[in-house]
Formats: C-alpha cells, sequence, structure tokens
C-alpha cells in the first residue's frame, strides 16, 4: 500500500539496512540516539532517535519521543511521537500515535495510525556523507589517518 515503483529509489540508499544494536526486553532506556547503524528496540526507549540506518521496534518495544528519523523505520510494537523516514513499515501489530513524513509507507491490515501522513518525492534527513569529526585532506586522506596498522579505542 502506498509502495512507489522501483524506479523511485530513496536517496539515502547507501545507508545500512541491517540491525547492529538491540535493546532487549525487559530493559528501559532514556536519552537521545544518533549516529550510523541499526537498531531494534524490543524494551522502552524514551528519546529521540536520528539515525543514518535501519530502526526497527518489534512487538515488545515501546517508543515515546518528539521524533524519529532514520533511513527506515518498521514499526510492530508502539511509537508515540512524529517519524521522518526514507521508508516506513507498519506491521499489523503495529500501533502509531505521531505524524508521519516519509517517501514510502507500507501497512499491513490491522496496522494503527493516528496523525497525519505527508508523502514526498524525496526526502532530506540532514544525514552528513562522512561521520562527524572526519574531513579530507588534500592527499585524500581523513585526517588521523597518517598512522599504520589498526587502533584501539582507549
Amino acid at each position: 500500500m502506498f509502495r512507489r515503483g522501483s524506479d523511485h529509489a530513496p536517496e539515502e540508499s547507501n545507508a545500512p539496512d541491517r540491525v547492529d544494536s538491540v535493546l532487549g526486553p525487559g530493559l528501559t532506556w532514556r536519552g537521545d540516539l544518533s549516529g550510523t547503524g541499526g537498531i531494534r528496540i524490543e524494551g522502552a526507549f524514551d528519546g529521540d532517535i536520528h539515525l543514518h540506518g535501519l530502526v526497527v521496534i518489534g512487538e515488545q518495544g515501546r517508543v515515546t519521543c518528539d521524533d524519529i528519523q532514520a533511513v527506515t523505520v518498521v514499526v510492530s510494537g508502539s511509537v508515540k511521537g512524529n517519524i521522518q523516514a526514507q521508508r516506513l513499515e507498519i506491521m499489523g501489530t503495529g500501533r502509531v500515535w505521531g505524524d508521519v513524513t516519509t517517501v514510502a509507507l507500507s501497512t499491513e491490515e490491522g496496522a494503527f495510525l493516528r496523525g497525519q501522513i505527508t508523502m514526498e518525492e524525496s526526502l532530506d534527513l540532514g544525514f552528513r556523507s562522512e561521520p562527524e569529526g572526519v574531513e579530507d585532506n588534500a592527499d585524500g586522506k581523513a585526517e588521523g589517518d597518517d598512522h599504520e596498522g589498526p587502533t584501539q579505542a582507549p
């Protein structure tokens, strides 16, 4: 439902389309989440999410926020907040209370949405192509790339 043809690929197509982190059931997290990668939320999350990647809210997942901003959002649990995404999927068990701005929307029978839907031809989510703090020098190396071999975080 409301899917565009395959000739309209989202502009953020190089974004990771996999889950890198999981907030498991029984866990509660308060705070904002931002960066690159994917997350699956099976517990309770209270805070804004701005990810250049995938956000999956599992059937037991509960998100309360002002905004979720991600390349792809899949809702099987509940979201109370606004969603901006290149692609939004609301599954049959999914519940969304908030306004949605998206390029592609799909819903299954039984899905719930209370809010306004704005469909756009394209959507600039404001994600940078380089991770923050990395700039190219004239020699093509990113700053801090003068060392040889792998590094370890302190």
